[in-house]
């Protein structure tokens, strides 16, 4: 078992569970935290409406980035391309730039299946 800080997270545009280590020791995982995205309202400008989604998605990184404090393995998984977009965010923020990533596409699973799901990619 290693003592690395490691996390997992399931994901779509609107919604992230992140499952963390109780404890480094223990190596048993939970869920720590559920994020939602914020709503992007439509506009009546196209230009708007995409910076209003790119900042929206930023502020939802930075929640699920939030509950992740010296993360040194992360494995997200869900489905669309918001995982690769999440990974792309890690890498080109200094906090997480020598995180180690990786990625999977499931779907949406119950809190104990995303648990074990994230125990055995990390043991």
């Amino acid at each position: 078992m290693s003592n690395k800080k490691e996390f997992g997270i399931w994901m779509d545009k609107e919604n992230a569970t992140i499952v963390g280590r109780e404890d480094l020791d223990t190596g048993d995982f939970k869920i720590i935290a559920q994020v939602k995205s914020g709503h992007t309202p439509s506009n009546s400008s196209e230009k708007n409406e995409n910076q209003h989604a790119q900042t929206m998605q930023l502020k939802y990184f930075k929640e699920i980035t939030s509950h992740m404090q010296n993360a040194e393995v992360v494995h997200v998984t869900g489905y669309g391309e918001v995982q690769e977009q999440f990974n792309h965010y890690l890498a080109d923020t200094p906090q997480f730039k020598n995180t180690s990533t990786s990625d999977s596409t499931n779907q949406k699973m119950t809190d104990e299946k995303l648990i074990e799901f994230i125990g055995e990619k990390f043991n």
